[in-house]
């Protein structure tokens, strides 16, 4: 393949340019959004293809529309490689993201009102375990637990299972999620399973972030230890945009009716299509070895962060991502301020909160990097290890100029080197200033 989607809209130049300038940004920025990956060509290919025109509400052989042989075809086929990749025994591929998987099993699941504990917002987890902005704090009662206390030599700031064990007595939850969309540690299944059982509640876990590391085998998997898992296709799995749901065949019938007709329409067979060659690509051995320098890269950008001066969030990293508190480093740099600098010389990452931050989530005390997208586009340790230099270096110059467009252009030479889409052929020239570039 040596061309994208967007090279056929000749007949719309605006909405061409503007997708050729975002492909330009992503081949000449460094990508450290923990929530990000580059997928495949292949990938994009499939979701292009003419199944985007194919509607098909329902499920393979129980549809509302006719003409959905190929659609069932290639649903089932998600399907069973789902089920393959994560050894599950029912896989449901239609969610059109990890928020509506888990919309879907609470919906499966629970009565609104009923009580729900998961991770707090502010400490880890994601808005749709309870936040007040979410309709699922609106739906039901969720209590939240935290982390320890952080610890100087960096011990802390782990999800308290004590908390946990401590409130799941008290409230009597009906369920219980563990999962969260900033935190770098692994996470056990096992002492949820525990105390979820000992209260009587059924166990959700969210995986949305840590899938493509289970999916390897470097992450413990819930699959057969919580009642449900969810995640997302996209973050370390290095699939599409969307979202999955795993769960034994006793919950089948009410996950797949919470889905559809529950809270979707007519499923994004296109998308599932490239969720099938997702999953394909997970069960290669290569993307063991990808997940593994993922692992890697996470740990060498976390040391180099801490020699410049960062305080670790829970001490280091398990996984795909580094979260720094940037109050050690300079008690006066917010995250969104670090955000939009390092935005400039063609860093990209996000503000992010940290456990008890003072600061609102809109500003922030911390930045969330993750590893996942620059291993795609080749980078190893070393690379890595210099991002984390170039970080440091940005952000206590930040009010330099010449600084930073040193910075830019060696970020620039960087990707140059590591280019996702090399196949495509050379980065074209920008048409107009400030596209697809800082």
């Amino acid at each position: 393949m040596t061309d994208l989607p967007h090279d056929a809209l000749g007949s719309d130049p605006e909405v061409a340019r503007i997708l050729a300038a975002e492909l330009r940004r992503q081949r000449t920025t460094v990508q450290l959004i923990a929530s990000e990956n580059f997928t495949s060509p292949a990938v994009l290919a499939a979701t292009a293809s003419v199944l985007t025109n194919k509607y098909s509400e329902g499920y393979p052989g129980r549809r509302y529309y006719g003409g959905n042989v190929f659609a069932d075809e290639i649903e089932e086929l998600a399907r069973e490689r789902a089920k393959e990749l994560f050894g599950a025994d029912h896989a449901n591929v239609q969610p059109h993201a990890g928020a509506s998987a888990n919309l879907a099993v609470y919906l499966a699941l629970i009565e609104p009102g009923e009580t729900v504990l998961a991770m707090r917002l502010d400490q880890g987890g994601h808005l749709t375990h309870g936040s007040p902005a979410s309709v699922t704090g609106k739906m039901y009662r969720f209590v939240s637990y935290g982390v320890t206390p952080a610890q100087p030599d960096g011990s802390g700031e782990r999800i308290d299972l004590d908390q946990l064990a401590d409130l799941a007595r008290r409230e009597r939850p009906k369920l219980i999620v563990a999962g969260t969309t900033a935190y770098t540690r692994l996470i056990d299944p096992a002492p949820f399973r525990a105390i979820a059982d000992e209260v009587g509640a059924m166990f959700m876990f969210d995986a949305a972030h840590p899938a493509g590391l289970i999916a390897a085998g470097l992450h413990p998997s819930p699959v057969g230890v919580a009642d449900v898992v969810t995640f997302t296709t996209h973050k370390t799995l290095r699939g599409p945009r969307g979202g999955a749901i795993l769960t034994g065949m006793d919950r089948a019938r009410a996950i797949d009716a919470a889905v559809f007709p529950g809270l979707q329409g007519g499923p994004l067979e296109h998308v599932i299509a490239a969720k099938a060659v997702a999953f394909a690509e997970a069960a290669r051995p290569s993307f063991r070895e990808y997940a593994a320098q993922v692992l890697r890269n996470a740990a060498a950008l976390a040391v180099s962060l801490a020699n410049e001066g960062f305080r670790l969030v829970a001490g280091g990293t398990e996984n795909h991502q580094v979260i720094v508190d940037l109050r050690s480093f300079d008690p006066e740099l917010t995250g969104k301020a670090a955000q939009e600098v390092l935005d400039r010389t063609g860093i990209t990452c996000n503000r992010n909160q940290i456990p008890n931050d003072p600061r609102s989530p809109f500003v922030a005390s911390g930045l969330r990097l993750g590893s996942a997208a620059e291993t795609t586009a080749g980078m190893g340790e070393a690379e890595m290890a210099r991002v984390g230099e170039l970080l440091g270096t940005v952000l206590r110059h930040r009010d330099d100029e010449a600084v930073l467009a040193d910075v830019r252009a060696e970020v620039a030479e960087m990707c140059a080197r590591f280019d996702p889409y090399g196949s495509l052929g050379p980065v074209p020239e920008a048409e107009h200033e400030g596209d697809g570039s800082p």
